[in-house]
Order: structure tokens, then sequence, then C-alpha cells
């Protein structure tokens, strides 16, 4: 009689299982676990007054499929309660194209968060995909809008200047425009939804760019790293990275773009700290 063996029978089921398991894992627990990771960043024309500063980055939250409105509601609640100096949000706020839906539920949620010197925020590609024009509206609304502009934080006679790009594949970056109203010798920050944008013509001197878009690749294998990186450069995937231009820091964010599965790559509340380098 043909057919397999009872013990390779039970072998072949506890690998279905273990299988099952796994998928379960990678889209029902660690898709769902955010952690707050704290980084260090030494910037070395860091206004001596802005040593200790501290920022909460919030990026790709991705709200519709999978991504609910209490989830993104008690992650303003933590955020919130982490008291940075500033938070950030580097874009993405929507999951789905073609819809204004979403952009109507996630912006009055995003309005909510509060630190002690504001918050800034810029667009990423889904929030133009999903509509250009409504997310500008909210934008604008909103009172973070840094888009195409820098908004300067003063400490006495010191300051600490935030510019904010245009989204790489849905707008103009004018990175050069965006700081037009700086001053020569300014400690420059750029909101840019996209590392990439790193890699393009700006002559601006700016000491760090503050990115997501990349989820830090979802999947990251052991020994071998992110399966999929959407970024032209493959070394743009999380982290702090020196670049030839400058400091980039990529969030690994906190929702999902094409499967709904994060392995080794938990998602994020970026806690940034700035400090001088210590003295040579």
């Amino acid at each position: 009689m043909s057919g397999i063996s009872r013990r390779t029978a039970l072998r072949l089921g506890a690998y279905g299982l273990a299988a099952a398991l796994a998928g379960s894992y990678t889209v029902l627990i660690e898709r769902n676990i955010v952690l707050v990771n704290r980084y260090q960043i030494p910037l070395a024309n860091l206004p001596p007054a802005f040593h200790g500063f501290t920022i909460a980055h919030l990026t790709d939250l991705h709200f519709g499929k999978l991504v609910s409105a209490a989830f993104i509601s008690k992650l303003v609640e933590r955020t919130n309660a982490l008291r940075p100096d500033l938070i950030v949000c580097t874009g993405d706020y929507v999951h789905t194209n073609n819809t204004t839906a979403e952009i109507d539920q996630i912006w009055p949620l995003l309005m909510k968060l509060h630190a002690r010197q504001g918050v800034f925020s810029v667009l990423g590609n889904h929030d133009h995909s999903a509509d250009t024009a409504r997310s500008l509206y909210w934008l604008e609304r909103s009172g973070q809008n840094l888009r195409h502009q820098c908004k300067a934080l003063e400490r006495g006679k010191e300051r600490l200047v935030f510019g904010g790009a245009g989204e790489l594949w849905g707008d103009q970056l004018n990175i050069d425009a965006a700081f037009a109203a700086s001053a020569p010798g300014d400690c420059r920050i750029l909101l840019a939804h996209n590392p990439d944008s790193v890699d393009s013509p700006f002559n601006t001197p700016i000491s760090l760019v503050l990115s997501g878009h990349t989820h830090g690749g979802q999947v990251v294998l052991p020994f071998y790293g992110p399966l999929v990186l959407p970024v032209e450069n493959k070394r743009y995937s999380s982290g702090l990275i020196d670049t030839p231009k400058t400091k980039l820091f990529i969030s690994r964010g906190i929702g999902w773009a094409i499967y709904p599965v994060r392995f080794n790559c938990y998602p994020e509340i970026a806690v940034l700290e700035l400090v001088r380098p210590p003295a040579s």
C-alpha cells in the first residue's frame, strides 16, 4: 500500500505547525509590538544650549487596513507620555490609495500630539497617492506643516533649525528652498520621508536628515539583512548612517506595506537625543 509512514506524517505535521506559528507570529504578534528605542545622535555643530535635546520620531503609521484608530490613539498617548522636547513625523500616515476617508480620520488623532517645543510634520508617498490636496489641507490645518519651509527653535542666543522636504516620488523636494530663511552656520535638521532624498542634488549644509519609508525592511534575516528595501540606495535600511553629505537617521516606523508582516524588525517610536561629541 502506497503512502507515508506515521513517523513521516508526524514530522510533516510538526513542520506545518511550526510554519503556521511562525506566520502567526510575524502577522499577529511582532507587527503589533511597538518598542520605544532610544538613540544618541552626535552632531559636531550642535549649539551647546541644545545638548541633550530630545526628538520623538514617528513615521509610516499606515493607518487603515490592520492599523486601527484605537491603535493610533494609543501610539499618540505613548509618544506624548515620553515628554520629548519635539515630535517629528515623516509621512505615510495612511495606507490606502485614492481615498480621503483615512486622511480625514488620522489627522484629528495626529493633532493630539504635543511636545514642549512643538510638532513638525511632512508627507510621505502614501499621503500623496491617497489624495495630495486633502493631505496638504490637513498638514496645514494641524499647525505641524514643515513642507518646503524651515523653523528655528531658540534657546537664548542659540538656535536649531528644522526644515521639511517635499516627498521624493509625489512632490518636489525643494531642499535648498526649504532652508532659504536659515542663516550661515546654522545647525540644520531636515525631515524627508524617503531616505534616497539625501542623494538628490542640494547645496545647503545639513547636519542630520530624519527619514522613514523603508520600515527597516519589515523582515530582517540574521546574517543576511532586510529582504526588501524600497529605496535605490540599499545601505538605507534603518538606524543612523553616515553619508557623504550628512548624517541620516531612518526609523523602522509603525505600520506595514506590501505584506502585513514583521520579523526581527519591531515597529518603533524612535527617541533621538542630540549631543555634542566629546572634545578630542
